[in-house]
């Protein structure tokens, strides 16, 4: 593989990781709302006896919405769950092989069949303008915007599989140290 094709690699990879970065970012910020609506649902439900079927539902659904949409960030941060016992002991090789199986046995296949089963369900609920089936819950259009979230958790984890997946063959092409990150390294 010539220099101009690695480099040509390692540009995607990191335009990709610096997108998943992005939306990382972007998406923590949904965290406020979140806490504010508990916060809000707690007091006046407690200091008033008053409750909105909509706000709950909203802080539910918003809940959701981060848990997703953070999913290709975390993977980006190496902050997925993992088990170390064998893969922090394997060279930087072994370790690319072992993501490189796990991205195209696992991620990638369940990345794409969460798509392909969401896309009738997402697309039925904006024909069907759908809006909460509780009286005073969410109206249209949030129920279908959030039911969209489920496909683009999709697009984001395989995009960042992609990057996953050009680091590690740059690796098992001697074009990257594949270096562990600090809390995987064995001392």
């Amino acid at each position: 593989m010539n220099k101009d094709t690695v480099d040509n690699l390692r540009a995607l990879s990191g335009a990709l990781k610096r997108f998943s970065e992005a939306t990382g970012q972007l998406i923590a910020w949904l965290m406020l709302p979140m806490v504010v609506g508990t916060f809000v649902i707690v007091l006046f439900r407690y200091a008033f006896d008053v409750g909105w079927i909509w706000m709950q539902e909203g802080v539910v659904w918003v809940h959701a919405a981060v848990f997703m949409l953070a999913a290709a960030y975390t993977l980006n941060r190496d902050e997925h769950v993992r088990v170390d016992v064998f893969y922090r002991r394997l060279s930087p090789r072994k370790r690319a092989i072992v993501d490189i199986a796990g991205v195209c046995l696992f991620l990638l296949p369940v990345a794409i069949f969460i798509a392909v089963v969401s896309w009738d369900y997402v697309a039925v609920s904006w024909q069907i303008r759908e809006g909460s089936r509780e009286a005073g819950g969410l109206p249209y259009p949030f129920v279908p915007v959030l039911k969209s979230v489920i496909l683009v958790t999709a697009v984001l984890l395989v995009l960042q599989a992609l990057a996953d997946m050009i680091d590690n063959v740059l690796v098992l092409l001697g074009r990257e140290s594949g270096a562990a990150p600090a809390e995987h390294q064995v001392i």
